[in-house]
């Protein structure tokens, strides 16, 4: 177990960083607050995803107290585009064929809050972990069989790279598959060990 100064809070209802947290040995609290989860139209592609983590982050800045939160987003980006989470199931079926036999990149943002020694106001680090991705051309039969048995509506670019069509259909991976799933792991564990008692 990986034990640190202060409680930690995954602030984050996806069941793959749950996962991924549990997996590497951290003792957690789950707690979200809604954020819209909006960035600039100029925003260059490459900052969104930390944007968005700090923005997540910010949310719990008025009460923090003795606690460090941990937050995190992830976007998926083809041709300089992100893809979001798909609107209904020809969205995502879309993105699917527009990411079938092409390399595609994954940015995960992390924001780390964390009490302040010497002053009130918190202390938020963040930093982006990006992975490249190239997919095996995908058939229409593939697509299909994805969409309705894992119904990936909740995921940027509608996969999951530990789902079915990441099993059958990713065939080369530049970086991090923690990255790509949705927590840089390697990184966060280093950002924390600054807090650990038994590290």
């Amino acid at each position: 177990m990986f034990l640190l100064r202060y409680p930690l809070v995954l602030a984050s209802g996806s069941p793959r960083r749950k996962q991924l947290m549990n997996d590497a040995g951290f003792q957690f609290t789950i707690e979200t607050r809604p954020t819209d989860e909006i960035f600039p139209d100029t925003m260059p592609v490459n900052e969104v995803a930390e944007y968005l983590a700090r923005q997540k982050a910010e949310q719990f800045m008025p009460d923090l107290g003795q606690r460090i939160v941990l937050c995190a987003d992830t976007v998926v980006i083809l041709d300089n585009q992100i893809m979001n989470k798909p609107q209904d199931e020809a969205d995502a079926r879309r993105m699917l064929r527009a990411l079938s036999g092409r390399t595609h990149r994954v940015r995960t943002g992390v924001a780390l809050l964390t009490p302040s020694v010497d002053s009130t106001e918190p202390i938020v680090q963040s930093f982006t972990d990006e992975t490249t991705v190239r997919f095996v051309t995908l058939t229409d039969a593939e697509i299909s069989y994805y969409i309705h048995e894992c119904k990936p509506f909740d995921k940027a670019g509608s996969y999951g790279a530990q789902d079915f069509i990441g099993l059958v259909g990713i065939d080369q991976l530049e970086g991090s598959f923690y990255t790509v799933m949705g927590l840089p792991t390697h990184r966060v564990y280093q950002a924390l060990k600054p807090y650990a008692i038994n590290v």
